[in-house]
């Protein structure tokens, strides 16, 4: 009576065909990375988009104020008094504008940790469902394959 020798090589390819791969999890988890990317996207036009609306107002004011500046005065003093009232109205203008940059600034910042907590949270779970479902599956196919061995 011959011994009959196990075939190691059928036996991996078994094993190895028991343990599936849910391709559902990296879905999920490109789906999140592709949702956070596209909120990211819009706060930071949205806040491109403000900041160029700030910037255009104040070259819109400076060159209006600069008008004023440039005309014919009566008296050579009233040069001097043009030239004081435009740097005074252009610091308080300055003040402003730099006012509005920092509450934009101070929104991206605001937005963006919220998306990252946000995000942050998504992917947790995402990784523990995964985690869950591929340890399931993994005791699935581990006890599949001990009782095909048996």
């Amino acid at each position: 009576m011959a011994a009959k020798t196990q075939d190691y090589t059928k036996m991996m390819q078994d094993m190895m065909g028991a343990f599936p791969v849910d391709m559902s999890a990296m879905q999920n988890s490109f789906k999140s990375y592709a949702t956070f990317g596209e909120k990211m996207s819009k706060v930071a036009l949205e806040a491109a988009d403000k900041s160029n609306e700030i910037s255009s107002k104040w070259t819109k004011d400076t060159l209006a104020k600069m008008g004023a500046m440039s005309a014919v005065k009566e008296d050579a003093s009233d040069y001097s008094k043009a030239f004081t009232d435009f740097a005074s109205a252009q610091a308080e203008t300055t003040a402003e504008t730099m006012a509005a940059f920092a509450e934009v600034a101070k929104r991206v910042q605001m937005e963006t940790v919220e998306l990252m907590l946000a995000a942050g949270k998504d992917m947790s779970e995402d990784m523990s469902a995964a985690a869950k479902k591929a340890t399931a599956d993994m005791n699935a196919a581990a006890k599949k394959a001990t009782a095909a061995t048996k």
